[in-house]
C-alpha cells in the first residue's frame, strides 16, 4: 500500500485552519503544509514574538493565545472569531512535556492544564464557529505515552504527589478521553465537524526542553536515528486526520514504524483506558467545572 504523504494533501484553499503551538516544531510544520496548500492559516501561541516569526514564514496570522491561562484562551478565542466567523479545521497541537512541578495562572499542573484543560476550553471557545462547517474537523494531538496514563480523579493537578512522567502520561491519556467524548457528542448532536485523535510518534523538537536529561539525550542521538523523526514527518499523522477524506470521527491516527515511533501516517488503536466512556464523560463534566467552559452543540458563532 503506498504510504501517506505531504503530496496527497487535498487543496486547503477557502478553509480556515487554527493551529495552537504553531511557531515550533510539529505545530509549525503542520502550519507550514497547511499554508502551502492553500489555507489561512491562525497561529495560536503564548509568545508574541515567536508566533509573528513563524507567521511571517508560513504566510500565517499569529494570534497571542497562551494555553496556560483561561483568560489568555478566552482572549485569543474571541479575536479569532471576530476575524474568522468560519473555522475548518482546530489542530490542538501545543504541549509541554515532563516539566519540572508547576502551576497554570489559575492553579492547574502544567501538563493537564496546558495540554488538556486548555484545549478542552479553547475547543468549547471556538466550536460554535465550527458546528455550521461543513467538513470541519478537530484534531487533538496525543501522544504514544498515554498507554501508561492513568486519570487521577481525586487529585487530578498532582497536589500530594508529583512525577513529571506520569503527569504528562495523564495529561496526554485526557487528550484521547476528551477527543473521542468530543466526538460523541458531536455525533448525537448531529453535527457538523468531527473529532480524531492523532500521536506523532517519536520526534526530534524541543518540546522535550524540560525533560530529563536522558530524555534528551534520547531523542537527540544520532544512535537512537531508528526511533526518532524530524518535524516534518512527525506532522503526517495530524494532516493526514485533518484533510484525509477518508477519515472519520473517532479515528486515531499515528506512525506506521515498530510501536508507532516513526513511519507513515496510519489509522491505529489506541490504549483501552482511552476507550472508557465512563470515564470520558467523568472527566468532561469536571473539565466543564474547572474551565468554566459549557459546550453547545447547536446555532452558529455570537
Amino acid at each position: 500500500m503506498r504510504k501517506w504523504t505531504t503530496a496527497d494533501l487535498p487543496d486547503q484553499t477557502g478553509r480556515v485552519a487554527v493551529v495552537t503551538g504553531a511557531n515550533t516544531g510539529v505545530g509549525l510544520a503542520t502550519a507550514r503544509a497547511l499554508a502551502k496548500a492553500g489555507a489561512t492559516v491562525v497561529l495560536a501561541c503564548r509568545d508574541q514574538d515567536r508566533a509573528d516569526a513563524a507567521a511571517a514564514e508560513v504566510g500565517g496570522e499569529p494570534v497571542l493565545l497562551d494555553l496556560g491561562s483561561l483568560a489568555s484562551v478566552r482572549a485569543g478565542a474571541e479575536r479569532i472569531v471576530a476575524e474568522h466567523p468560519r473555522i475548518d479545521l482546530l489542530i490542538n497541537n501545543a504541549g509541554v512535556m515532563m516539566t519540572p512541578r508547576g502551576r497554570t495562572q489559575d492553579g492547574f499542573e502544567l501538563q493537564i492544564g496546558i495540554n488538556h484543560l486548555g484545549h478542552f476550553a479553547l475547543t468549547g471557545l471556538l466550536l460554535p464557529a465550527m458546528l455550521p462547517v461543513t467538513g470541519s474537523r478537530i484534531v487533538t494531538v496525543s501522544s504514544n505515552a498515554h498507554r501508561t496514563g492513568e486519570i487521577n480523579f481525586d487529585d487530578l493537578n498532582s497536589r500530594d504527589r508529583y512525577r513529571p512522567i506520569a503527569a504528562y502520561a495523564q495529561s496526554k491519556l485526557a487528550n484521547l478521553l476528551f477527543a473521542y467524548e468530543l466526538q460523541r457528542r458531536l455525533a448525537a448532536a448531529k453535527a457538523q465537524p468531527i473529532s480524531v485523535g492523532v500521536h506523532p510518534g517519536s520526534a526530534r523538537t524541543d518540546l522535550a526542553r524540560d525533560s530529563p536529561r536522558v530524555v534528551r539525550w534520547l531523542l537527540g542521538s544520532p544512535l537512537m536515528s531508528w526511533m526518532v523523526q524530524d518535524s516534518e514527518q512527525a506532522a503526517l499523522p495530524t494532516l493526514r486526520a485533518a484533510t484525509d477524506p477518508a477519515v472519520r470521527g473517532g479515528d486515531y491516527y499515528g506512525p506506521d514504524g515498530l510501536n508507532g515511533f516513526k513511519g507513515h501516517p496510519v489509522r491505529t488503536a489506541a490504549s483501552p483506558r482511552a476507550l472508557d466512556a465512563g470515564a470520558a464523560r467523568r472527566l468532561w463534566e469536571k473539565s466543564e467545572r474547572l474551565t468554566s467552559v459549557v459546550y453547545r452543540f447547536t446555532g452558529t458563532a455570537g
